[in-house]
């Protein structure tokens, strides 16, 4: 996350800020970490992994309008494919889940660039979204001793959003498969 990597970040910020304007310092910081760290933490058991997300389609609630295909990468290929519209699209879990599971095989993502991506947020943060930035000054401390964990989304954002997604490096996913649900 060198040089202009730093506009990455703030357009990430500026888009999801618009769409989920209830974000909070953790709702930030795990967007920053899928970003850059991908879904590795995810992905302990690949067995429960795949019964949590076939789980979270048969519950899937009504929820924001969203894209299918969220980009995220801020230089890098992740993006959130959003549950809801995968399900709407009638596509197969099962494509999905496989471009999940190999994700953590085929990228890997640094604390160093974690950090620097919580350098400039926190930058951008203290221009546009004071109250945030004061939090998230706060949150990034206390989480470099345990060396920057995977957080869940706030409690607010849950409710509000009820978030349903996947975090994927989008060359594993069959983009024809993708293209064809998306128009």
């Amino acid at each position: 996350m060198e040089g202009n990597n730093d506009r990455k970040v703030e357009s990430l910020l500026r888009v999801h800020l618009l769409r989920y304007p209830l974000m909070q310092a953790e709702d930030v910081y795990k967007l920053l970490f899928q970003a850059v760290m991908g879904p590795v933490h995810a992905l302990a058991d690949p067995a429960s992994a795949r019964l949590w997300l076939l789980s979270e389609m048969n519950a899937a609630a009504a929820g924001p309008k969203e894209p299918l295909i969220d980009p995220i990468a801020c230089g890098g290929p992740m993006a959130r494919v959003h549950l809801r519209p995968w399900l709407l699209a009638d596509l197969d879990p099962d494509l999905l889940f496989d471009a999940f599971a190999r994700t953590p095989l085929s990228y890997r993502g640094s604390i160093h660039r974690l950090e620097t991506a919580c350098q400039e947020a926190s930058v951008w943060l203290r221009r546009r979204q004071a109250p945030i930035a004061e939090a998230f000054d706060v949150l990034i401390p206390t989480l470099r001793e345990p060396g920057f964990p995977a957080l869940r989304h706030s409690p607010g954002y849950r409710a509000a959003y009820r978030p349903a997604y996947r975090v994927v490096d989008m060359s594993l996913l069959d983009s024809e498969a993708v293209d064809a649900a998306s128009h």
